[in-house]
């Protein structure tokens, strides 16, 4: 329910923290489930943000285990469509709860939804591919047989991991069927030519593009004006508190997508104890409007 109701707001904020967001084959959004996706992860949870954000059903998607150590961080991140999954790094007693992830994953897959999984199983800020994990293969393997079964690869690449207004590339490939991908008697060479397979598939979907300058231009220049209240303080709060870390962007987009209404709200209230309701509202609106556009304009 949470993330049916937040998807469309999710969509708008990612209009204006991203100056564009490319599609290559973005037919491949209106695919149906069963499906499982399978992508690279150069940027935290913004990579599985944005991937959502694109298809028409909703996506189910595996996230690190650590982020669900609170109850509450728990039980909202499952409201969000995530299941949690853990690394040897976060230590070895977690591994065995891993088999909720694949069984949850089976039983979406069997009601025809969409999964998504990172095959690199770590983010790291780059584009070249780290080494694939077997969780990908492994839940295709075990889901082989579901009727209309198909995995899709894909790329998606950044101009910056850090930089409000950048430009991200998704290149999505053609759904495979289970037949195409498993051609081996034994199950570990199975999950050894699946990798070897989606390496091939998104190598080469990984668009990274280039990173145009900013055009400092007057209405710039007034948008950074009109939200250095809001926009800095957390910009320098939440640098420090994800230093030597992948989260930033993130956590600066979960941020703002929660506090920005909040701020218009203020805004929008001080200036009403000031002017008329109506010009409030006018100049209200011009916040978002010039932030919008000169995003769209850098």
């Amino acid at each position: 329910m949470l993330y049916r109701f937040l998807k469309w707001p999710v969509k708008l904020a990612l209009s204006f923290f991203c100056r564009r967001i490319t599609s290559i084959h973005p037919e491949a959004f209106s695919e149906q489930g069963p499906l499982l996706l399978v992508a690279n992860h150069p940027n935290s949870f913004l990579d599985a943000i944005v991937i959502a954000s694109r298809f028409r059903k909703p996506v189910h998607f595996l996230a690190r285990g650590d982020a669900f150590q609170k109850p509450w961080h728990g039980r909202l991140l499952r409201m969000l469509n995530m299941i949690p999954v853990y690394r040897l790094s976060e230590g070895k007693e977690n591994l065995p709860r891993n088999e909720y992830a694949f069984r949850r994953s089976a039983e979406l897959l069997r009601s025809e939804e969409i999964v998504l999984i990172f095959i690199e199983g770590v983010c790291v800020h780059q584009h070249e591919l780290q080494p694939f994990k077997k969780g990908a293969a492994r839940i295709a393997w075990e889901n082989r047989t579901v009727p209309r079964f198909r995995v899709l690869p894909m790329g998606i690449a950044y101009d910056s991991f850090t930089r409000f207004g950048k430009n991200i590339v998704i290149d999505l490939g053609e759904p495979l069927s289970a037949s195409t991908l498993f051609t081996e008697a034994d199950q570990a060479k199975n999950y050894r030519v699946f990798n070897e397979k989606m390496y091939k598939e998104i190598s080469p979907r990984i668009r990274v593009p280039l990173q145009e300058a900013t055009n400092q231009n007057a209405l710039w220049t007034t948008a950074k004006l009109l939200h250095l209240p809001l926009y800095y303080p957390l910009k320098k709060i939440i640098a420090q508190k994800t230093a030597g870390t992948v989260f930033y962007d993130s956590v600066l987009f979960g941020v703002l997508l929660f506090h920005y209404p909040l701020f218009l709200v203020l805004v929008f209230t001080g200036l009403s104890f000031l002017i008329s309701t109506p010009m409030a509202a006018f100049i209200t609106i011009l916040f978002p409007a010039t932030a919008w556009i000169a995003i769209k304009r850098l």
